[in-house]
């Protein structure tokens, strides 16, 4: 595949090209089982006690992360990262297929999809910070904002796609199938991974192998906590999403309030990344040209919490659906910004340890976020639990842009240089 036109760039380079094909379809599947999971945990519980267990779903999801994530960043950083993704997609593929088998047997315990979905989560905590790591491996460093732009649109597409196509599945077959074809798109990622050529197999001034210890993950914790713009944005992250978090609450939306069965339940979990996808279509061509980048960060934010107390009050699907899909919108402009300031301030030695840390904010917020919103929803109803969240993130954002003014200043002209963020070079792939 060969092109010129400047918003695909990243693509020209063969390794980019062949990890983000695979990736666009093993999160298909991915987002189709996280969708699974919450429909199936709903099926296995007691009408009034469907919001504690749908957020207690959050709980199980984030305690492994917090456990894992500081330890997995330095296994990112002093091993082969290629080969340790090659490891966890296998157990995550084998994760999937123990669901499968769960949801087949027709058990009515909800304890093993718990147990489980606390395996899924220890996994990907090894994965998500070696596979952001290896991307700025695979282009070269100037074309790096658009390999973010491009796996951006990848992703929120996958969150389109997966959870549709969930929802049809679900409805017409068994939830176990959902887990059955999650299992088979990790192949594509595997493939993706063996048939790269020339992947650095450490950064250069990388951690020790014998140096995975606790003093190594320090160093990330003190690179995080000393730069304003990394650790303002994690915090915008958790606070936000934590506040916001109402993706848990989405089976009682669809089956008590709007009424509207297992298709418009899918429809529902894909309308985010519905937006997503349009706004991650634009910012492949946007983002280089958005020079306020900081305030455009902030506002997209406060937009989101917005947005999310809109979904908390509609009751028709329509408008429930469309102010879903503005969250999507609104996060998709986030995340690139938040991910551009992250990678470009970091240097490659650090990349696995900050997206460590990283992992803790903006995965331990919606999934903590997910057991606060199925408390209340269970005390207080759940239209009051995302209402309450939207309020939350709004007071959360204005914190944050009052506090950190390095973010409220931060222009595209303040990307810093070479010599700022490590000076070891960035293979082509």
């Amino acid at each position: 595949m060969r092109t010129s036109h400047p918003a695909l760039t990243a693509l020209r380079h063969r390794n980019f090209r062949l990890i983000w094909v695979g990736l666009l379809l093993s999160f298909t599947g991915s987002f189709m089982q996280n969708a699974a999971l919450l429909w199936h945990v709903s099926l296995l519980v007691e009408p009034d006690q469907k919001g504690l267990a749908l957020g207690a779903v959050g709980l199980v999801r984030v305690v492994p992360i917090i456990v894992f994530s500081m330890i997995s960043g330095v296994v990112a950083d002093a091993w082969d990262r290629r080969r340790l993704m090659l490891m966890t997609q296998s157990g995550s593929a084998i994760v999937a297929i123990g669901l499968a088998l769960l949801a087949f047997s027709s058990s009515t315990s909800v304890w093993p999809v718990y147990a489980l979905a606390a395996l899924s989560s220890a996994v990907g905590a090894f994965d998500l910070p070696a596979r952001q790591s290896l991307v700025p491996s695979l282009v070269p460093r100037e074309d790096l904002p658009n390999a973010i732009s491009l796996n951006t649109i990848m992703q929120q597409t996958a969150q389109v796609l997966g959870p549709a196509i969930g929802g049809i599945v679900i409805a017409s077959t068994n939830v176990g199938w959902t887990y059955v074809i999650n299992a088979v798109s990790f192949i594509a990622v595997i493939a993706a991974l063996l048939m790269m050529r020339g992947v650095p197999t450490r950064p250069e001034k990388s951690t020790s192998k014998d140096d995975v210890s606790w003093r190594a993950a320090r160093e990330g914790l003190r690179f995080v906590f000393r730069s304003p713009l990394i650790r303002s944005t994690m915090l915008l992250d958790f606070f936000a999403t934590f506040f916001s978090s109402a993706t848990a609450l989405l089976p009682i939306f669809a089956q008590d309030i709007l009424k509207v069965g297992a298709t418009g339940y899918g429809w529902l979990y894909a309308a985010p990344a519905v937006g997503a996808t349009l706004m991650s279509a634009a910012m492949v061509f946007l983002t280089s040209r958005i020079e306020r980048r900081g305030p455009v960060l902030l506002w997209a934010v406060g937009i989101y919490g917005a947005a999310t107390v809109g979904f908390g009050i509609s009751r028709s699907f329509w408008i429930t659906f469309a102010c879903l899909a503005l969250t999507g919108v609104a996060d998709t402009v986030s995340m690139v910004f938040r991910n551009i300031i992250r990678q470009l301030e970091t240097p490659d030695r650090l990349r696995g340890r900050m997206v460590g840390v990283n992992m803790v904010f903006f995965a331990g917020g919606p999934q903590l976020g997910e057991m606060e919103a199925g408390a209340v929803a269970n005390w207080f109803g759940a239209p009051f639990s995302v209402v309450t969240g939207g309020i939350g993130c709004l007071a959360a954002v204005a914190w944050i842009a009052v506090s950190t003014p390095q973010l409220r200043k931060y222009r595209a002209t303040s990307v810093p240089t070479a010599k700022a963020i490590g000076t070891e070079p960035v293979p082509t792939g």
